[in-house]
């Protein structure tokens, strides 16, 4: 037992491990703001649910512009200054909601977060691809997905003793708090993080979008994630009005739903991980499938039929369930993209990486706010039906992954460079 905790430990590069620190304080905040976003635009500041929906996709859309320009920023200049500027619009995004009281001034925040959302995981991802070996890049982007969680969790629990719909300034110390964390991780935590390319090598590295556009592999595997993302992660936006609205869960109800997603996540991603080494990883997203589907489908039978403590406790079942969909996806997607990655153009990949998941929290909570404001149950079939379909076409496309991608590699069999 000692020997199999001891196999989980990834022993990250140094650099890897301060990002992985500045990547938990920033969810520590992004968790106390998140669960509450929807709640607070909707039930304080009273815009509508379809309203609300397209703030939120304002965010998302923004970041689709600002997502590709990041990827040829990153190759061109590096991941670390990419990233202090996505965190400098981060801060005055999300700190702006702390005085949004108009919808013009919504629609502006939520476009001045988009900026930073959009810079920010093509900076991170590529940062922490290019600072570690290819054997050990699994397990970085699940420990990443694991300290992300743990922050989001312990937020959100957080966020649910603070969060009152009777008090605006409960919720503008939200956001406050959210944009100090942005600060911490751009002034103290990458001031120890280096650049894994040389600035006299980045100019050298030919290539253009157009080299990435041509990897149909790549772009196949992008549209398999957007549907994932679309009809499952993003929908974790709409999830805390419908269980207020619907099943009378409060603040702290949903505080709790969070953070029972955040430990599954954390205790059970890297042995997850582990487990998914040698394995086909087309078979692990028809299984993640099939989980986000199941877990998804019960949300309907839980607001119809229970309330309260009963209907909080479902809940957190559920996305407890669903929670281990996540830590599949956290085994696979990442992983896969630096694997049919070219280095030299690893920030734009990254970039069209990232861009799969900014249309998915796009379209997802601009859709998703109309439709649950439309039938609050079909919303949730429908997108349970969409995981499964994108399970069944995750095996279509195995045969056209390279034949030394279709698996997970096993830590320790490989020994390639970073990058």
């Amino acid at each position: 037992m000692r020997a199999y905790f001891r196999s989980l430990n990834p022993q990250l590069p140094r650099p890897v491990q301060v990002l992985q620190l500045g990547g938990l304080a920033n969810a520590l905040g992004n968790g106390i703001v998140l669960p509450f976003l929807f709640i607070y635009l909707h039930n304080v500041r009273g815009f509508g649910l379809g309203i609300v929906g397209l703030v939120l996709a304002t965010n998302g859309a923004v970041s689709l512009v600002i997502t590709p320009v990041a990827g040829t920023v990153v190759d061109r200049l590096g991941g670390r200054w990419t990233l202090m500027a996505a965190l400098a619009f981060l801060t005055v995004g999300y700190g702006g909601y702390a005085v949004v009281t108009t919808l013009p001034a919504a629609f502006l925040t939520s476009a001045i977060a988009g900026v930073g959302n959009g810079a920010f995981w093509p900076a991170q991802s590529s940062l922490i691809a290019g600072l570690t070996p290819r054997d050990k890049r699994a397990a970085a982007f699940s420990m990443q997905r694991v300290v992300m969680n743990l922050g989001i969790g312990l937020g959100g629990l957080i966020g649910g003793l603070i969060a009152s719909t009777d008090s605006v300034w409960s919720f503008r110390t939200l956001f406050l708090v959210d944009a100090a964390t942005f600060l911490v991780y751009s002034l103290v935590v990458l001031a120890y993080v280096p650049e894994p390319t040389a600035k006299e090598e980045r100019h050298e590295l030919p290539g253009t979008y157009r080299d990435v556009l041509r990897h149909r592999v790549f772009l196949g595997v992008i549209a398999l994630n957007t549907l994932f993302i679309l009809a499952g992660m993003s929908l974790i936006e709409l999830l805390p009005v419908y269980m207020k609205n619907h099943a009378g869960v409060t603040e702290r109800g949903v505080g709790v739903f969070f953070f029972v997603n955040t430990i599954v996540i954390v205790v059970l991603q890297l042995p997850i991980t582990k487990l998914s080494e040698g394995r086909r990883r087309m078979r692990v997203l028809l299984l993640l499938g099939l989980v986000w589907a199941g877990s998804i489908a019960v949300t309907p039978l839980i607001g119809n039929n229970f309330s309260g403590t009963t209907a909080t406790a479902l809940f957190a079942a559920a996305t407890a369930v669903f929670a281990i969909g996540e830590c599949l996806h956290g085994a696979v997607q990442a992983p896969l993209v630096t694997d049919l990655a070219v280095p030299r153009l690893m920030g734009r990949y990254m970039a069209l990486s990232a861009f799969s998941w900014q249309i998915g929290f796009t379209l997802g909570p601009a859709a998703g706010g109309f439709l649950l404001a439309a039938t609050p149950n079909g919303v949730w079939i429908l997108a349970a039906a969409i995981c499964v379909l994108a399970g069944f076409l995750a095996l279509t496309l195995e045969r056209a992954i390279p034949a030394d991608a279709r698996r997970s590699p096993a830590r320790g069999v490989l020994s390639a460079a970073p990058g």
